[in-house]
């Protein structure tokens, strides 16, 4: 791979104009550090001037030693009518003390009349003014061309004079901007071509919206046409719709158009880059993405499984190891049974497709899946149930009773009580815990009374819980499935139950969770 296109990442600026995402420095400081591991070319930080946690951000990023990224400061240009040395906010990029600024500014004739309220001329000063101050002092410039497509549709001479403002006070990129979403394909590419061929001496960048979802799209079809930096965020989050996403983008041109964008061997780290940047957003990673979900090369059919298994290019169409991902086989009533079998030997390879215990097994699968479980997400409980009815199991602990009581108004945030009675190798055990919910009352009453015979249950904590209602017409009286996902020092695993009543469905959940982790001791001993 020869042409490099750079990465500019925005995750940290537009990325934070997402409704419900709110970084903490540290937050900032994390993403970072991962992006530059990664080895993207460029981290948007955010606007210095607009905050004092972005300014104390900026003072921390001076601490860090990146090996690959620079970090932009990013604003707007002068204020209308003010020198550029003299504008509060082109001083705060400065005092950033980044090696690379990026300034925004209208190419749209709209937004320059309508929004800004000024002259087109003087939005052009603006433009040149800001970044020839900027490069006097030494600084990387990239221009951003807000509405740039908007702006073309409407006045592509106006549009084009933006650019040229840019340009020729030296900005070392132009990044072409569709602000709003709503430009498809076809025009991105020849507009964006164009572009190229009339600024041939200036890198051409492109930054897409998803209003239309179609910044993926609308990104490579930029690339294709010539530009060399493509920007956007890690899971495509962003305001309204999002941005265009970089975990699709950077394996399309890598994989798919042979491009260069990352340093050799670092596109193994997209998958666990993603998830860890939406555990630090503290949002639900989006399990259905192409290239970095969960279930991006997930089989559940049996006709699929029996090719996936093989040859992997028929059900996939690349190696998902390639991207740090995995292929996951599910458990499931259509999987089939050589997927079932393949999961049971594990546990007994003596067993074949015929086998008495294996008929077993299939017909209790299918009997639990009618009542409502589903084990493709909670293969731990699948597990247990296989171990259980090939007689590969004995329970760790009794249940002798349990009592959960809640108390409204809550008070601190504690609103529950739950007492629970065990049994383990005959002895028995009371206790007692607060929670936030009778769930979580329950899960530390039960593991508070298994510590002292299982100490490791110590390690566990409950990472997420998730409800959900299957008969929906029977109201109250519906059936739920609880799916519980836990997790200790060097393993994660995903449990199940359902029942008509919540807590007994996260009862089930529990203790399969507590006795995976048991299971798993016992393999780390032998």
């Amino acid at each position: 791979m020869s042409q490099l296109v750079h990465v500019y990442d925005s995750t940290l600026r537009d990325g934070a104009q997402a409704q419900g995402i709110s970084y903490s420095v540290e937050d900032k400081i994390k993403i970072v550090e991962r992006l530059d591991a990664l080895g993207v070319s460029y981290i948007e930080a955010g606007n210095p001037g607009s905050n004092p946690k972005d300014l104390e951000f900026f003072r921390r990023l001076g601490e860090l030693k990146l090996q690959h990224s620079k970090i932009i400061a990013f604003g707007a240009t002068r204020k209308i009518g003010i020198p550029a040395q003299d504008d509060a906010n082109v001083q705060s990029l400065l005092k950033a003390g980044t090696q690379a600024i990026a300034i925004f500014g209208k190419s749209w004739d709209y937004q320059v009349t309508g929004i800004l309220r000024t002259t087109l001329e003087e939005n052009l000063a603006m433009i040149g003014d800001t970044i020839a101050y900027l490069k006097s002092q030494g600084k990387e410039v990239v221009f951003d061309a807000e509405h740039f497509f908007d702006g073309y549709k409407a006045n592509p001479q106006y549009a084009m004079q933006a650019l040229e403002a840019a340009a020729k006070a030296g900005a070392d990129c132009l990044c072409l901007c569709d602000t709003n979403g709503g430009t498809f394909p076809d025009v991105i590419r020849e507009v964006t071509a164009l572009v190229v061929a009339r600024f041939s001496g200036v890198a051409i960048g492109i930054h897409c919206h998803n209003d239309c979802e179609m910044a993926v799209a609308n990104s490579v079809a930029a690339v294709q046409a010539g530009a060399t930096q493509v920007q956007g965020t890690i899971n495509g989050i962003g305001e309204r719709c999002g941005n265009a996403n970089l975990c699709a983008i950077i394996p399309n041109l890598e994989l798919k158009l042979g491009l260069r964008c990352l340093p050799e061997g670092s596109l193994v780290h997209l998958t666990s880059l993603a998830r860890s940047v939406s555990e630090i957003a503290n949002m639900p990673h989006n399990e259905k993405a192409p290239y970095v979900g969960n279930d991006a090369f997930a089989h559940k059919g049996g006709m699929h499984i029996d090719a996936v298994n093989k040859n992997p290019i028929s059900y996939e169409h690349i190696n998902p190891e390639l991207v740090g991902n995995n292929r996951r086989i599910l458990m499931s009533e259509v999987a089939g049974r050589s997927t079932l079998l393949a999961r049971i030997n594990k546990l007994d390879p003596t067993l074949t497709k015929d086998s008495p215990e294996t008929q077993k097994i299939v017909d209790k699968l299918k009997e639990l899946e009618h009542e409502g479980y589903q084990f493709e997400t909670a293969e731990s409980s699948f597990e247990l149930v296989v171990r259980k009815l090939l007689g590969k199991h004995q329970p760790f602990f009794e249940l002798k009773e349990f009592k959960v009581i809640v108390n409204e108004p809550a008070v601190n945030g504690i609103n529950s009580n739950a007492m629970i009675k065990i049994a383990v190798g005959g002895e028995e055990e009371i206790t007692a815990a607060e929670g936030d919910g009778p769930v979580n009352a329950l899960d530390k009453a039960v593991r508070k009374a298994l510590e002292r015979f299982y100490p490791s249950i110590r390690e566990m904590k409950l990472t997420d819980y998730k409800v959900r209602v299957l008969d929906s017409d029977k109201a109250s009286a519906a059936k739920v499935r609880v799916l519980i996902e836990t997790a200790d020092h060097s393993d994660k695993w995903t449990t199940i139950g359902v029942s008509t009543d919540i807590i007994d469905a996260s009862w089930r959940a529990l203790v399969d969770a507590i006795e995976y982790k048991l299971v798993l001791e016992q393999e780390r001993i032998k």
